[in-house]
């Protein structure tokens, strides 16, 4: 009779479809799992606000689609709640009431390892996994903010936390870290974006665009969020000398909007599109909110970028971090937009230097060192 093959070590992924960096994070270290190790290791994700969060915490992703559109409320909660201390507080008094719930997920997705990509899921899910004493599986962070992250983020009983950039590491020691659990990795994006770039030209034929001019890449998120169209339609009066390829993502309205506006430049509009690392490799300059995963993304693209809108608290570090380094410029309005694309457009070694900076910031092997950690925490080979 032959011997039963043993089960897979498996990892459980929690993370919630608030914003979307936390769940292309999980799936992109998924993604190199796959690739590292094949099928030797399982894995799985949980949405921890839709999936088992009490109410009215189930409505969490709608919920930060409407703060979001509040930067002010979002500034005041942001700040009012950082700090080591604050989040001591704010996990207390919450873990009675997310208690059942998150021993019932603990209880429903057993594992041999956990990893958070998401700041609210880490204080819950290690008070539940305290319970199981010896028994309890490992617990890693990986942090999907870049700069300016929050102190839910850094638990200390969490065995390991994985943080994009060294402003993260001070911060996860300032919430009273020790040093060797926490590692500068970067910030994981699909290998998609990290490959080297394929040839610009044959992207444009492949997709349609004009070869001869230079392309404009504007984004406002998976949501079509902040002033997109206002600054779609000032890069079009403009009228540049370039492409305009705008992601107006699930916005349908927007999209639409986009659609009937008579552009006098080849302009190329698309909704929630699932192509994103070959647009972006055929794009030359970038122009979007100072979001995290998308940061990253352009960073291994090698796109110079224009920022024109930031979550005040939680992405303020981010443009700082681009603009210091010099691989993109801060542009809040959007006659600084079309002032900033402009000089690039009429100044191309600019525009070449700024796309070498972006490059040399980009961390291509972040998903696949986060794989390895994981792996050897399981004994994986």
């Amino acid at each position: 009779m032959p011997l039963a093959r043993p089960e897979n070590p498996k990892i459980l992924f929690l993370f919630s479809d608030t914003g979307g960096g936390h769940r292309s994070a999980a799936e992109a270290i998924i993604e190199a799992l796959d690739l590292e190790y094949g099928d030797l290791i399982d894995t799985k994700m949980v949405d921890v606000f839709r999936e088992y969060a009490p109410p009215p915490f189930t409505r969490a992703p709608e919920l930060y689609t409407h703060l979001v559109r509040v930067p002010q409320a979002w500034r005041l909660g942001y700040h009012l709640s950082d700090g080591h201390r604050r989040a001591m507080l704010f996990n207390a008094g919450t873990w009675p009431y997310v208690r059942r719930n998150t021993r019932k997920l603990i209880a429903q997705n057993p594992s041999d390892l956990i990893v958070s990509v998401h700041p609210f899921a880490n204080a819950p899910a290690l008070s539940a996994v305290r319970l199981m004493g010896e028994q309890r599986p490992p617990f890693i962070t990986v942090v999907t903010d870049l700069v300016t992250t929050h102190a839910l983020w850094y638990h200390r009983r969490a065995d390991l936390c994985l943080v994009p950039t060294n402003a993260a590491y001070q911060k996860a020691l300032e919430c009273g870290l020790r040093s060797k659990r926490v590692q500068v990795v970067g910030l994981p994006v699909a290998n998609r974006f990290c490959q080297p770039a394929s040839d610009k030209p044959a992207l444009r034929v492949q997709l349609g665009w004009p070869k001869d001019l230079p392309v404009i890449l504007l984004l406002g998120g998976g949501e079509g969020m902040g002033p997109l169209e206002r600054t779609a339609k000032a890069i079009g009066r403009a009228n540049m000398p370039a492409t305009l390829v705008i992601v107006a993502g699930r916005n349908k309205e927007l999209k639409s909007r986009l659609e009937s506006y008579p552009w006098t430049k080849p302009t190329f509009i698309y909704g929630f599109v699932h192509n994103m690392p070959d647009i972006m490799h055929a794009a030359d300059i970038i122009v979007t909110k100072a979001g995290p995963g998308t940061i990253s993304e352009a960073l291994n693209a090698a796109l110079p970028m224009v920022l024109y809108s930031r979550l005040p608290g939680q992405e303020d570090g981010n443009v700082t971090y681009v603009t210091g380094k010099g691989a993109g410029v801060w542009a809040p309005q959007p006659e600084q937009i079309v002032a900033a694309l402009w000089n690039w457009i009429d100044h191309p070694d600019l525009c070449q230097k700024a796309a070498h900076r972006s490059r040399s910031l980009a961390r291509p092997d972040a998903a696949r060192k986060i794989a390895g950690i994981l792996a050897e925490r399981l004994g994986v080979e």
